[in-house]
């Protein structure tokens, strides 16, 4: 049976749940993605823990787009302002952190891990769009900046999907704990009624 561990201080981190990526044709359909990440938002509000909501978005100019010669570029211009708002249907809480991103890494020209570091954060758990670009692009800079990770396999997903098994198979079990959406809440809840806990618990689900 598997394990995950739950540090003292994680702090959920969801990549580019916005409109102009949900509607994409993602591999696990919208509605599954944000049904999922919100019930992990509510377990780590629950807790007291933090919460971060990233988005990608770039000025109206398009002056900040990324630059480069790659066959398979992004955007040529900024996207319509529609394409970076968050879902009515699933905004930000008001304690949430608000992030914007204007590469595939959250962590990349952002103040994120100092937002994190600063509330004493040394874990991450990743859920979000698109599992081989903005969330294994976080990844890899949250493991090189010593987080410790748990990715939420399925409340993570892509367009493509040999490129999603790949970053599954081949990536993710190289940086952190994978886990479902349940393992994970179950966890948190049985941290939160341990009285020893005050570093890490783990839990068999």
């Amino acid at each position: 049976m598997a394990t995950i561990t739950i540090d003292k201080r994680p702090a959920l981190v969801l990549i580019d749940l916005q409109k102009g990526i949900l509607a994409l044709p993602t591999l696990i359909d919208q509605d599954e993605i944000k049904t999922r990440a919100g019930r992990l938002a509510a377990a780590f509000r629950a807790n007291t823990l933090p919460v971060v909501r990233v988005k990608l978005a770039w000025s109206a100019d398009g002056g900040d787009l990324p630059p480069g010669r790659a066959l398979m570029r992004g955007p040529e211009s900024a996207p319509p302002t529609a394409y970076s708002e968050f879902p009515e249907d699933f905004p930000p809480h008001p304690s949430d952190i608000v992030l914007v991103k204007r590469h595939w890494g959250a962590f990349t020209g952002t103040e994120l891990d100092l937002q994190l570091r600063r509330r004493g954060v040394t874990q991450i758990v990743l859920a979000g769009i698109s599992t081989s670009i903005g969330v294994e692009s976080t990844a890899r800079s949250a493991w090189e900046n010593s987080y410790n990770l748990i990715f939420a396999e399925d409340a993570i997903t892509d367009v493509d999907s040999s490129s999603h098994a790949h970053t599954f198979t081949k990536i993710f079990p190289r940086l952190g704990e994978i886990a479902t959406t349940e393992q994970i809440i179950d966890t948190l809840k049985g941290r939160s009624m341990d009285p020893a806990v005050g570093g890490s618990i783990t839990r068999v689900s």
